[in-house]
């Protein structure tokens, strides 16, 4: 029974590792070219899998775990950190040498295809390169998943979730490495492979994290920072119409409440305090508060959201912005997250934002 449940979870995350592959391919809201090398990592990393557990006598098979795809793994993924991150080694001559071992690997299996063949196959150099083949390619995926790691830290060429994501998906391939490390050690000293299945469950289960937990929040947090840097290039940073104050009706702090919202849009701090604003403007927290509640008859965050809202009806109305998802416009407008993005948009206008698109787009 448990073995069955074992099968069924790395088959199932096998399929699930090709199938986010084809997503980052095909689905538009996730074409990049970093995606591409991410998406060939995945396919190697079900590949790989789903070989290893495919316990037969297969030529295929045998074939795909003798070219040691663990090689190409670790040069795709690294390349997929430093396509992130903007690193300048993309350009660097040797940087392509990274796929050396995978070529050469794959080279050395042709002619051991091809001694088996002609009959000067020998056995012992078999087994004397398998070993060496499989030493030298954890060794490989350590130095460049460590190594891209320190190249993420030091990046500031990315927002903090972006590196933050960047950060706990290494860290994820680390530990995968190190189980991999125990089990090879259980093998060689014990003859025994427990622990492999135990990594092919992890393995199978890291599908299922990049799907749900990471793939997505960080094209989100890509796609906002795009967004940001499209309206800055083109002057039109403000996104919403600017309220007209007549200062005899309203106190000074007020007019400069509005210019603080209109012209250094401080409504797009997520993180924006009532006693950060008192500040900006030279007051007290409670006067604020009693101006708000005086002259306006709102809360902070009421006056606050409704310029987030504002901008973000104008960016969701703009088909310009139409191959931005409905959440990383909320995540430029100011909102904290997804969901109060959504609640705050429903309360105010009686739909989602994502209904709200879909009726400006058809009227």
């Amino acid at each position: 029974m448990i073995k069955t449940i074992f099968d069924f979870a790395i088959i199932a995350g096998s399929i699930i590792g090709y199938f986010i592959g084809i997503a980052l391919l095909t689905v538009t809201f996730y074409k990049g070219r970093a995606n591409k090398y991410l998406a060939a990592s995945l396919f190697l990393q079900s590949t790989i899998t789903f070989a290893g557990w495919f316990d037969l006598d297969n030529f295929v098979f045998e074939f795909i775990l003798n070219i040691t795809l663990e090689f190409l793994f670790a040069a795709t993924l690294f390349t997929y950190f430093l396509i992130q991150i903007k690193h300048e080694y993309l350009t660097k001559k040797w940087f392509k040498w990274l796929y050396a071992p995978f070529i050469l690997s794959v080279g050395i299996e042709c002619y051991f295809i091809t001694s088996s063949i002609f009959g000067f196959y020998s056995e012992h150099f078999d087994t004397l390169i398998y070993y060496l083949k499989d030493s030298t390619s954890f060794l490989f995926n350590v130095i460049l998943i460590f190594w891209g790691r320190i190249l993420i830290k030091k990046s500031s060429a990315v927002s903090k979730m972006e590196k933050r994501w960047l950060l706990r998906f290494n860290f994820y391939i680390f530990c995968l490495i190190l189980i991999w490390l125990v089990s090879k050690i259980e093998f060689y000293l014990f003859d025994s492979d427990h622990i492999i299945d135990f990594l092919l469950i992890i393995v199978s289960l890291f599908s299922w994290w990049v799907l749900y937990n990471g793939i997505f929040k960080l094209q989100v947090a890509i796609q906002k920072n795009e967004l940001h840097d499209y309206l800055v290039a083109q002057g039109s940073i403000n996104t919403r119409p600017k309220k007209k104050v007549n200062e005899t009706t309203v106190s000074k702090i007020s007019a400069q409440l509005y210019a603080l919202m209109d012209e250094e849009e401080l409504y797009k701090n997520p993180l924006l305090s009532r006693s950060e604003l008192a500040t900006r403007l030279g007051t007290s927290e409670v006067y604020l508060s009693q101006i708000l509640n005086q002259e306006m008859n709102k809360s902070l965050s009421q006056f606050v959201n409704e310029y987030r809202i504002d901008a973000a009806k104008n960016l969701l109305h703009n088909p310009v912005f139409n191959k931005y998802s409905v959440e990383s416009i909320g995540l430029e407008a100011g909102f904290k997250s997804k969901s109060a993005f959504y609640s705050t948009f429903r309360t105010h206008m009686g739909i989602s934002p994502g209904a709200y698109r879909k009726g400006k787009q058809t009227s």
